[in-house]
């Protein structure tokens, strides 16, 4: 089911339409906020992580990490079936605290970190599309920060 979501996340991109609902997932990461922000936000570290099954991979990333500054990943099965690139434009971003960016569909997503306690919470709080269910892209999107958590906090 995730991967289907993924897989239907950029072959139209420019087509799809925003949904007024938004959608929130959260992590508490066992880390401090320096190493999560850096590991969230560096490329080396970003094509450990940014994928949601371990049948998927992120082979390549690039990060402007500044306002007016792109992103840009690759996601791909691992047997090379199917891939797409995620790419975004920064609007906002406070160090180790808050990125804002617009996906290439117009799509606006919120990433805060919260220290608590030596731990980092962090938030995502993105516009849904219209082409698929909210519960899928909640999980696909959720599946994708539990292996950031994971990664982060075994590295």
């Amino acid at each position: 089911m995730i991967l289907n979501y993924l897989a239907g996340l950029l072959p139209n991109l420019s087509k799809k339409i925003m949904s007024a609902e938004k959608i929130t997932v959260q992590a508490i990461v066992s880390a401090d906020t320096k190493k999560t922000w850096d590991y969230w936000t560096k490329p080396e570290h970003i094509t450990k992580w940014n994928f949601a099954s371990d049948d998927w991979h992120c082979p390549a990333a690039e990060n402007d990490l500044r306002a007016g500054g792109k992103m840009k990943s690759r996601m791909e099965a691992k047997d090379g079936s199917f891939g797409f690139d995620f790419e975004a434009i920064y609007e906002e971003v406070a160090d180790q605290k808050k990125i804002v960016y617009t996906i290439a569909d117009g799509r606006k997503v919120v990433t805060d970190f919260e220290n608590e306690n030596g731990k980092t919470k962090i938030t995502t709080v993105f516009d849904a599309e219209n082409e698929n269910p909210a519960e899928m892209q909640k999980a696909g999107w959720q599946a994708i920060l539990n292996n950031f958590k994971k990664y982060a906090e075994n590295n």
